[in-house]
C-alpha cells in the first residue's frame, strides 16, 4: 500500500511547513515504517470543524488532535468574533476537563484568542462544561471555548465552541465560523504568540454565583429538610464532576453524600473504567458496590465533563438498577411540572423542551400537565436556541434527551449534570418523603401515561471506509425504506434531510419544519418509533428505538417491561436484515 496523492502531498506539506520538530519526527518514523494506513488516517482529510466544533484522536496529522488543529480552529473562530463584532470590546471564556493535554490545547487556544487582541477569561484549574456555558452570559462574552472530547476513550479531545447565549452555535453561525476555520490554508496563518495582558484568570468566585443561582432553583427545600440524610453515592469518574457536584449537594442540603473514591481523582487515563460513559454499567461498577455497601438510596455518576449523568436506583426486588437516558428524563419532567403544579407556579405561560429522538412519554407529560412542549433536533444546542428565542417571552422550566443530558431552569445553554444531580436529589427526596422509592414513582409515572420503552444500537465503523459505509447505509434506508418493523406497517416516514414527512398509506408528503439533519424515523401503525441516524461526534451509524402500550397496574409491569423488551429485539432485528 502507498499513499494516494492527496493525502501524501498533506504529509509533505506538514514536513515542510511550520511545525516542531518532535510532530516531524513523529511522522517521519510512520513513513520509515511504512505504517501507511496509520498515516491515511492521520493526514486523508482535515479534522473537520463541525457544528460543535472538532473532536478526535490526539496525535500528529490534519485530521488529529493537536497543537495545529486546535490553534487552526481558533484562529477562525477568533476571524469570525473579529467580522461579527467590528469594533467592539470581545471577551470570550475557556475552560478544560481532566482529559490528557486538554490543559495544554486550553493555553494554546488562549495563546491564540489573545493575540488576536481578543480578551480571555480563563479558568485557573479544570471545570464542567456547563459552568463554561453559565460563564459566557455571566460575564457577557461573545464565545467560549470547552476543551473535552466529552466520554470518549482516553486517545480523544476536542473543543466546543460557543456562541455569546452560552450555547453551542446554531445556524447561520455555525456554517460561518466553519467557513472561517475551513479559509486557513497555511498554518503560518495562525497567531500562536500569548498576549499576556489579554488573559484574565477565573475560578471560586464564577463557583460561588453559579451554586447560589442554582440553589435558588430548588423547588422542594422542605422535602430536602426532612430527608437530608438521604444516602447519595457520587462517582465523578475522574472529571471534573468533583469540583462541583459535591458542594451542590451541600448546598441543597443534602448531607450524606459517600464519593467513589478510587475515581474521585482527576485523571485523562481513566484507570478504573473502560470508557469514562455513565450511560455503561462497567464504568458504575465500583459506585455500585459501594451503594451496595451502604444501602444507599440513590447513585449519581457524571462523565469528564460534567454535562451528563448516570444514575442508578434500588428497584422493588432491593437491587441496584441503572435508568436510562429516557427514564431520568421523564421522571425529572414529570417530578418539576408536579412539583410547581403543587406549589400552584404553573400560569400557562412555561414550557419543556426535548429532542426527536428521545422517548414521546415526555410530550406526554406535559400534555396532561397544560404546559407547553417543543421537539427539536439531536444535540443539546437545539435546545439551548429555542431557550435564546423564547427567553423572556416564556418560562424554561426543566429539558434533555436520551442521552444522560438534562437542564433544569434558564442558567445555561448546554445540558448540566450540576444542576441535575441537585434535581434528581430533589426528586429522590420529594418521593420518599412521599413514602415513594425513585423507582417507585416511575412505575406509577407508567401507569398514568403509559408504559415507553427504548433502546439504542450503535453500529461503530471507524476511518475513511467506515464514513463511506455509513453514508450507504442511510441511503439504503432512504432508497427503500422498511415495509413493516416489528410486525407493524410503516404509515409515516420522516424524512430531517430532505425536510419531509411522508404519509405512506395516502402517499402524500408534506414539509417538517425543522433545520437539514441526516436523519430518518419510522412511525408504525402500533405507535412505534425507530430513527436511523449517523453520530455527529462518533464514527457510529445510530438506531434509536420507542415502543409503548398502557400499563394498566403497577402489579403487570415486569410483563410489559419483557413484552416490549421483545418487541424491541423484534424491531431490531428486521432493521439488520
Amino acid at each position: 500500500m502507498q499513499l494516494d496523492q492527496t493525502t501524501n502531498a498533506t504529509v509533505q506539506q506538514w514536513l515542510n511547513g511550520n511545525y516542531d520538530e518532535t510532530t516531524k519526527s513523529e511522522i517521519q518514523n510512520l513513513l520509515n515504517t511504512e505504517a501507511y494506513t496509520e498515516l491515511t488516517d492521520a493526514f486523508y482529510r482535515n479534522l473537520e470543524f463541525g457544528t460543535g466544533g472538532l473532536r478526535g484522536i490526539m496525535g500528529a496529522g490534519s485530521n488529529r488532535v493537536n497543537k495545529y488543529t486546535i490553534g487552526t480552529a481558533t484562529q477562525g473562530l477568533s476571524n469570525y468574533l473579529l467580522k461579527k463584532y467590528p469594533g467592539e470590546k470581545i471577551c470570550v471564556a475557556i475552560a478544560h476537563d481532566s482529559r490528557n493535554n486538554s490543559d495544554v490545547f486550553a493555553q494554546i487556544t488562549a495563546d491564540v484568542f489573545s493575540a488576536n487582541g481578543i480578551k480571555v477569561y480563563f479558568f485557573s484549574a479544570l471545570r464542567p462544561t456547563p459552568e463554561l456555558s453559565f460563564a459566557i452570559r455571566e460575564l457577557d462574552c461573545k464565545s467560549g471555548v470547552m476543551l473535552t472530547a466529552s466520554h470518549n476513550p482516553k486517545e480523544y479531545n476536542g473543543y466546543k465552541a460557543y456562541g455569546a447565549d452560552g450555547g453551542q452555535f446554531t445556524s447561520p453561525d455555525d456554517k460561518m465560523v466553519m467557513d472561517e476555520v475551513a479559509a486557513i490554508k497555511s498554518i503560518d496563518e495562525v497567531k500562536f504568540e500569548r498576549v499576556e495582558s489579554n488573559i484574565v484568570l477565573i475560578g471560586e468566585e464564577i463557583d460561588h454565583k453559579y451554586l447560589d443561582k442554582i440553589t435558588a432553583l430548588s423547588v422542594s427545600p422542605d422535602a430536602i429538610e426532612r430527608q437530608k440524610n438521604l444516602k447519595i453515592v457520587f462517582s465523578p469518574i475522574h472529571g471534573t464532576g468533583i469540583t462541583l457536584v459535591p458542594p451542590a449537594l451541600a448546598q441543597f442540603g443534602f448531607t450524606n453524600v459517600t464519593i467513589v473514591e478510587e475515581q474521585s481523582k482527576p485523571d485523562g487515563n481513566f484507570p478504573t473504567v473502560v470508557y469514562p460513559n455513565p450511560e455503561e454499567k462497567e464504568a458504575l461498577t465500583l459506585a455500585l458496590k459501594k451503594a451496595a455497601e451502604i444501602d444507599a438510596d440513590l447513585v449519581l455518576a457524571t462523565d469528564p465533563d460534567a454535562d451528563r449523568v448516570g444514575i442508578a436506583v434500588k428497584n422493588t426486588d432491593g437491587e441496584f438498577v441503572l435508568l436510562n437516558g429516557n427514564q431520568t428524563g421523564s421522571l425529572l419532567v414529570n417530578y418539576m411540572l408536579t412539583a410547581w403544579q403543587e406549589k400552584g407556579k404553573l400560569t400557562g405561560n412555561e414550557y419543556v423542551v426535548s429532542t426527536i429522538v428521545t422517548t414521546s412519554l415526555i410530550k406526554a407529560i406535559c400534555k396532561e400537565k397544560g404546559v407547553e412542549y417543543f421537539d427539536t433536533l439531536t444535540g443539546f444546542k437545539w435546545i439551548g436556541k429555542i431557550m435564546t428565542e423564547l427567553l423572556g417571552k416564556k418560562q424554561f422550566i426543566v429539558g434533555g434527551e436520551e442521552s444522560y443530558g438534562y437542564l433544569v431552569g434558564d442558567l445555561v445553554r448546554d445540558k448540566d449534570a450540576v444542576i441535575s444531580c441537585a434535581f434528581i436529589a430533589e426528586m429522590t427526596a420529594f418521593y420518599k418523603d412521599k413514602g415513594s422509592s425513585l423507582y417507585e414513582a416511575m412505575i406509577e409515572m407508567y401507569v398514568k401515561y403509559g408504559m415507553y420503552k427504548e433502546d439504542l444500537v450503535s453500529i461503530t465503523k471507524k476511518g475513511k471506509t467506515g464514513a463511506e459505509e455509513i453514508k450507504a447505509m442511510m441511503e439504503q434506508f432512504r432508497n427503500n425504506p422498511p415495509a413493516t418493523l416489528g410486525g407493524s406497517p410503516v404509515v409515516t416516514l420522516k424524512d430531517y434531510e430532505l425536510n419531509k414527512v411522508t404519509d405512506i398509506k395516502a402517499g402524500s408528503s408534506e414539509e417538517l419544519g425543522f433545520p437539514k439533519s441526516d436523519v430518518l424515523q419510522f412511525i408504525t401503525e402500533d405507535g412505534s418509533i425507530i430513527s436511523a441516524r449517523p453520530s455527529g461526534t462518533e464514527p457510529k451509524i445510530k438506531f434509536y428505538c420507542s415502543v409503548n402500550e398502557p400499563l394498566a397496574s403497577a402489579e403487570e409491569f415486569k410483563t410489559t417491561e419483557q413484552k416490549l423488551n421483545e418487541k424491541i429485539k423484534t424491531i431490531m432485528s428486521d432493521l439488520q436484515a
